[in-house]
């Protein structure tokens, strides 16, 4: 997906300082598609130039002015064609390097990767408890959101979901892990046996 379609869509109810859209990067589509400040400007400008998106400047007391964009009706044709569109089918589709480092689990690297794990592990319960507030917050009765809604709703149950599993796997191979570490020569459970 190209980031400027992540930007019209967060464009789609309201009209948005780049700072604003650099947020909602941050805590809202940023979950499931990432870019720097830098990205956004960049593909801001871009769609401004395309006419996708139209903006304004707006006055601040003892600040500089502020940029506001908006989706324009040509975006947001452009949007909806690109919706229409055939995705690329990513099934869980992931660069992730610790993955690698697994495949290359030694003596000397257990206790790091555990570690590592962990703090995986820690990171997505933060992650889900956001899910969470965010989904008892403003999806506590999906069925009678408006429709677009719905769709978001959709994807924060999909991020949920997809953190669960996460957790589950996290939680095994912790586990794995420990037990391969008792196991090694040298352990305390190998000097208990001796």
């Amino acid at each position: 997906m190209a980031l400027r379609y992540a930007i019209m869509t967060a464009l789609l109810e309201d009209e948005l300082s780049g700072y604003d859209l650099a947020r909602s990067f941050d805590i809202s589509l940023g979950f499931f598609w990432q870019a720097s400040h830098q990205q956004i400007y960049r593909e801001l400008r871009n769609l401004s130039d395309r006419t996708w998106v139209s903006h304004r400047a707006e006055q601040q007391k003892g600040r500089p002015e502020r940029h506001l964009y908006s989706l324009t009706p040509k975006g947001r044709a452009a949007l909806d064609e690109w919706v229409l569109e055939n995705d690329r089918m990513r099934l869980q589709e992931t660069k992730d390097e610790f993955y690698i480092k697994l495949y290359n689990l030694s003596p000397d690297s257990i206790d790091y990767l555990a570690d590592r794990l962990a703090a995986r592990r820690s990171a997505m319960m933060e992650r889900l408890y956001l899910y969470e507030r965010i989904r008892r917050r403003h999806y506590d009765n999906p069925s009678k959101l408006p429709l677009r809604r719905k769709g978001v709703y959709l994807a924060l149950l999909g991020g949920i979901m997809q953190g669960k599993q996460y957790l589950a796997w996290c939680d095994e191979a912790l586990a794995m892990l420990a037990s391969a570490a008792e196991e090694l020569p040298g352990s305390s459970s190998d000097a208990d046996t001796a």
